[in-house]
């Protein structure tokens, strides 16, 4: 049976006596240090971010002149962090607090929230953490340490499965006496002990309630839906004209688009054009005699790049010319209302662009 959430923060702060991680923005409670400190660690280790805080904090020491800053000398500052957007909306931030809150850092909850480039942990982290309002901090760290002390099995990325996680935290957060030290002993308990492998299960002090850690699935939660891996394919299409309109032939195989009409196409390795040699070559293929074809290439028409679930494709389609009847072969037809037939997106696109 698991703790009642008094008993939880018990053994939680008990834990955090003796474990808490020492950083450098936990000593104060600035909202403007605090804010610093979590925008630089949203998409960064914290031992690279931390002497990137250190710098900020040196050359800008209060929320006054980071308001006064230039844009370039943050983003210099910032170089080498990456994602220079978070610094971007920073400066954007800073002048919002400037034109909204005459140049003081909101202290409550919804304002914080509503500044650019601010999410909601980080507005509790900042509610809590400066100004001990009972908002419940969710990172990664309290994702790992929610799920697993409660079992939550479903894909934590899912709205309907955080919004649980966030409940339950929320309701750990109002059993505790201070919501800052609740939130940073939750988030560090997840980076020291809860850890996302190998997690220090034996000497924890919820292993008795933990129902991942009884149901031996410690190591399959939190559970996050895989990423689909794409193929990246690169298709070459023929686009063969004459008075009786356009060539198609219909995708016959076990491929994507079955059953819809295609133009005549060349799979390749690359996006490069085909040489002439590996364009006669892929005619037999298709059916078509080479004494069929004027010119293998007169000119690109159009590049398009097609996101499928599965594949990306990227496609060039090429102007050639033809000096036979090429409807004679049973794969292709010629076409002039393509009202008539279904075909592929990708190929309604490149219609699109062109006067054919």
């Amino acid at each position: 049976m698991i703790d009642t959430p008094k008993e939880f923060n018990l053994k939680l702060q008990q834990w955090h006596a003796l474990n808490e991680r020492d950083l450098p923005w936990k000593s104060n409670a600035n909202a403007y240090k605090i804010w610093l400190s979590e925008i630089i660690l949203q998409q960064t280790q914290v031992k690279q971010g931390t002497p990137y805080y250190l710098n900020f904090v040196k050359k800008y020491p209060d929320i006054q002149s980071f308001i006064k800053a230039d844009l370039d000398d943050i983003l210099a500052l910032w170089k080498g962090l990456g994602y220079y957007s978070r610094a971007r909306n920073m400066y954007e931030a800073a002048q919002q607090i400037n034109e909204t809150f005459d140049g003081l850092f909101p202290n409550n909850y919804q304002d914080i929230l509503a500044l650019k480039g601010i999410g909601k942990y980080t507005a509790a982290a900042i509610a809590s953490f400066a100004y001990e309002l009972p908002h419940a901090v969710v990172d990664g760290n309290v994702i790992r340490l929610i799920t697993r002390y409660y079992g939550i099995t479903g894909d934590y990325t899912r709205r309907a499965t955080m919004s649980k996680i966030e409940s339950l935290a929320q309701k750990l957060m109002d059993h505790a006496i201070l919501p800052s030290s609740h939130n940073q002993a939750m988030m560090d308990f997840g980076a020291l002990q809860c850890k996302p492998s190998n997690p220090l299960c034996q000497s924890c002090p919820f292993n008795n309630q933990c129902i991942a850690y009884l149901n031996n699935q410690v190591d399959k939660i939190p559970f996050k839906t895989p990423k689909i891996k794409k193929t990246t394919r690169y298709f070459h299409y023929l686009v063969l004209m004459n008075h009786k309109g356009i060539i198609l032939k219909q995708r016959t195989n076990e491929d994507i688009w079955k059953g819809l009409f295609d133009l005549p196409m060349i799979e390749s390795d690359s996006s490069k054009p085909p040489s002439e040699e590996t364009f006669f070559s892929i005619l037999p293929s298709l059916k078509i005699k080479k004494t069929c074809i004027e010119r293998p290439i007169k000119r690109i028409l159009d590049t398009r790049k097609h996101i499928l679930t599965h594949q990306i494709i990227f496609a060039n389609y090429y102007e050639v010319s033809s000096t036979c009847d090429i409807s004679q072969n049973e794969n292709f037809q010629y076409f002039k209302n393509l009202g008539t037939i279904g075909y592929p997106s990708l190929f309604s696109k490149f219609l699109k662009g062109q006067d054919l």
